[in-house]
């Protein structure tokens, strides 16, 4: 669609960026929805970040996302963080507000959620275990998603032990560390398995777990998303498991930001899912 002068501006902010599906999810959704705006991939090498956020006020924008490797770097430099993105450790959506000043949150945490909730309706935190591979930013963010929905057990495998042990100390209870040579016992009475590696997406080898050893009951999730299939989906899907992709968490995670730059509830639609998977 054309724009005008008085186009409201948006964008992602990563190093390297190309590989974002960002500006397609919110290229629709301004489309659907008649909107005057634009939403722009911005290139930013990490010694040049901060001064890049510094003139979004300047430039008019109403906002950015951020993504690898800066969403760390973006706590420390933004005005104002909300609880959760400081529990997280990490920003991946900046609001510019009406005096210039930056406001940062995470919605990994929500978009996790909701993409369980709106896939599998009747999961629920009480259920049982739940097991996270990987300790990441995206490990952590999960990580609080479950705490705060009541998960009453967490488990981290990652292979290396350090990086689990210190996402269990900044999340605390009830996330506890399980070392990687007991990933298969750590899944056997799980309720829920998340990968937050990317092992299994598009040119990386599969995660090495056999789904014969989860649950029979578990939810299975991944939070890759090319291939919207990934390895261990196939696998839990062959054994009849009930399977959560990746595709859906990076839409509803773009909702909250969408809406406040260009004031309008953007929805989740077959049609949008098929658009975006079919740039993978």
């Amino acid at each position: 669609m054309i724009i005008s002068a008085r186009a409201r501006l948006a964008g992602v902010m990563g190093w390297p960026v190309d590989h974002s599906l960002s500006p397609r999810l919110h290229g629709y959704w301004l489309e659907a929805n008649g909107i005057d705006g634009a939403y722009l991939p911005l290139a930013v090498a990490p010694e040049h970040f901060a001064q890049a956020l510094r003139v979004l006020a300047l430039l008019g924008f109403r906002g950015v996302n951020i993504t690898v490797p800066h969403k760390e770097a973006a706590l420390d430099v933004v005005d104002v963080a909300v609880p959760l993105a400081r529990r997280i450790g990490a920003v991946n959506t900046i609001t510019v507000r009406s005096d210039g000043t930056l406001e940062g949150t995470n919605t990994d945490a929500y978009g996790f959620t909701e993409h369980l909730k709106a896939t599998v309706p009747d999961w629920q935190a009480s259920g049982g275990p739940a097991v996270i591979i990987g300790a990441g930013g995206a490990a952590r963010a999960i990580s609080v998603a479950l705490v705060d929905a009541g998960v009453a057990e967490i488990r981290i495998v990652n292979r290396t032990l350090a990086r689990a042990e210190a996402l269990a100390t900044a999340v605390g209870e009830p996330v506890r560390v399980v070392a990687w040579t007991s990933r298969a016992n750590a899944v056997g009475d799980a309720a829920l398995v998340v990968n937050t590696t990317t092992l299994g997406m598009t040119g990386q080898p599969a995660l090495d777990l056999e789904a014969a050893s989860i649950n029979d009951d578990a939810v299975v999730c991944d939070i890759v998303y090319a291939p919207l299939q990934t390895p261990l989906l196939r696998a839990a899907a062959g054994r009849g498991l009930r399977t959560v992709g990746g595709l859906g968490m990076l839409i509803h995670q773009a909702r909250p930001g969408f809406e406040a730059w260009f004031g309008v509830a953007p929805e989740i639609t077959d049609d949008l899912r098929a658009f975006l998977a079919a740039d993978l």
